[in-house]
C-alpha cells in the first residue's frame, strides 16, 4: 500500500528523509565532508528495506530532503530525482552493515585527516579522554582491501564489525552505526573530536595521563545508559534539537 493509505508510515519516512538531510548539511558544516564522496544511509520504514543515500556528484550542503536517492539492500536504483545515481562503492560498505544490522537504521562514514590518521594508526584510538572513552569496548577494526568494490568485502567487514556501534576502517576512515541518524551522527561528532585530540596530544609531546581500563568501562556505560534512554524514548534528544535549529538559521533548505 502507498504511504498515503498509512499517513502515519508516510510522516515517519518524511521524518527520516530530514533527518538524513540534516546530517548531511551538518558533516558539511562541521568540515568533515570529502567532496563529493563517503555517505550517510538510512533505512526507511516499511517491509520492503528501501535505503536513502546522497546522489552521486553533489556535494553535501546540495544535499535535501527531497533529492535523495532510494535504493535498495543491493543498491538498486528505487528513485533518483536528481537522476545521478549512487556511488557503487559507498554502498556496498552501507548494504552490509544494514542487512546484517537491524538496529542499523543510519550508517555514517567519513575521511576526515584526524580520523584517517588515526586509522593508521597501529594502536588505533586511544582511551586518553571524556570523549573517547565512550568507545571503550565498543570500537571495531577492519583492515583496508583497497577501494571497497569487491562484495565479497561484505562478510568480512561485517564479523570485524560485529556488534559494535563504531568501526575504524584501517588506512580508510570512521564509520558509525545508529538507531537513529541523530545516533549516528553524534557517535560521529564525538569520534571527530576523539581523533583530533589524540593528534594534539601526539604532537605536543607531552607525558600521557592514561585512565585505567575500569575508568574508561564505566564511561562508556554512562555514554551508553544516556544513548539508550533517547533512542528508546525515555529522554527527549536535545543535542540533535540544537543542531537542527542551526540549521535552521543557517541552511533552511535542508527540508526541502
Amino acid at each position: 500500500m502507498s504511504s498515503s493509505a498509512h499517513p502515519q508510515a508516510g510522516e515517519a519516512a518524511q521524518r527520516v528523509r530530514v533527518d538524513l538531510a540534516a546530517a548531511y548539511r551538518l558533516i558539511h558544516r562541521l568540515g568533515l565532508d570529502d567532496s563529493i564522496y563517503t555517505h550517510i544511509s538510512a533505512r526507511l520504514p516499511g517491509p520492503e528495506h528501501h535505503f536513502l543515500i546522497n546522489p552521486y556528484g553533489l556535494r553535501f550542503e546540495e544535499v535535501k530532503a527531497g533529492n535523495l536517492v532510494t535504493v535498495d539492500l543491493d543498491g538498486r536504483v528505487v528513485d533518483d530525482p536528481c537522476g545521478l545515481g549512487i556511488n557503487p562503492a559507498g554502498f556496498t560498505i552501507h548494504s552490509a552493515v544494514h542487512a546484517a544490522r537491524e538496529d542499523a537504521l543510519c550508517v555514517l562514514h567519513t575521511h576526515t585527516v584526524a580520523g584517517v590518521a588515526v586509522s593508521c594508526q597501529e594502536e588505533g584510538l586511544l582511551p586518553l579522554n571524556q570523549w573517547s572513552m565512550q568507545f571503550a569496548g565498543r570500537l571495531a577494526y577492519h583492515d583496508y582491501e583497497g577501494i571497497a568494490l569487491d562484495l565479497d568485502e561484505r562478510q568480512r567487514l561485517v564479523a570485524d564489525l560485529g556488534d559494535k556501534p563504531v568501526m575504524v576502517l584501517r588506512n580508510h576512515g570512521m564509520l558509525t552505526c545508529g538507531r537513529s541518524v541523530a545516533e549516528a551522527f553524534k557517535l560521529m561528532h564525538n569520534l571527530e573530536r576523539s581523533c583530533r585530540a589524540q593528534l594534539a596530544l601526539q604532537a605536543a609531546g607531552a607525558p600521557l595521563i592514561r585512565p585505567s581500563a575500569a575508568v574508561a568501562a564505566k564511561t562508556a556505560g554512562q555514554y551508553t545508559s544516556f544513548y539508550d534512554k533517547m533512542e528508546t524514548g525515555r529522554l527527549p534528544d536535545p543535542e540533535w534539537d540544537a543542531f537542527k535549529r542551526m540549521l535552521e538559521r543557517s541552511d533552511p533548505d535542508y527540508k526541502e
